[in-house]
């Protein structure tokens, strides 16, 4: 069974989150993963302006971290659980990014929790081939759910 933990560490209740764990749930199927762990935190712009500055040696905020813990199998409960790691999304930048794209707020926290877990998997985009592959996943989990870039007003 897969499973998706999903910590929200602002005050702000965000009823999107739960579309969030559904999308992520079908990526996984998608991506053939079973007994399949990882967790959701959101948090805020300094929050993850700290993380970014200690991790990252970079000293601003960003919209999303992703810690990969992927480098063995655990035994919890008699069962053989693959622990991806965390991803660390901010509320404030998705939020922002929403406006400054013309999408809606449930688009970008997706798409931010798509593009973290594929990080978490092993994929990045530093370099135009791997981009490539890495967002044409991320595109088509979105798409396939439903979950469009179309703008708003």
């Amino acid at each position: 069974m897969n499973k998706i933990e999903i910590n929200n560490l602002t005050d702000e209740e965000i009823k999107e989150l739960e579309t969030v764990e559904k999308v992520l749930l079908y990526a996984m199927k998608k991506e053939k993963l079973e007994n399949t762990w990882f967790d959701i935190i959101i948090v805020d712009n300094t929050y993850i302006h700290n993380l970014n500055k200690t991790y990252r040696d970079t000293d601003k905020e960003t919209d999303v971290i992703t810690f990969a813990l992927n480098d063995e199998t655990s035994v919890i409960n008699g069962s053989n659980i693959n622990i991806l790691g965390d991803i660390y999304i901010s509320l404030d930048k998705a939020k922002s990014q929403a406006l400054e794209y013309e999408h809606s707020f449930l688009r970008e926290i997706t798409f931010l929790a798509v593009h973290g877990f594929y990080h978490l998997l092993g994929y990045d985009h530093i370099e135009k081939k791997d981009e490539e592959v890495m967002f044409k996943k991320q595109r088509e989990v979105l798409e396939e759910y439903g979950i469009t870039r179309e703008k708003i007003s």
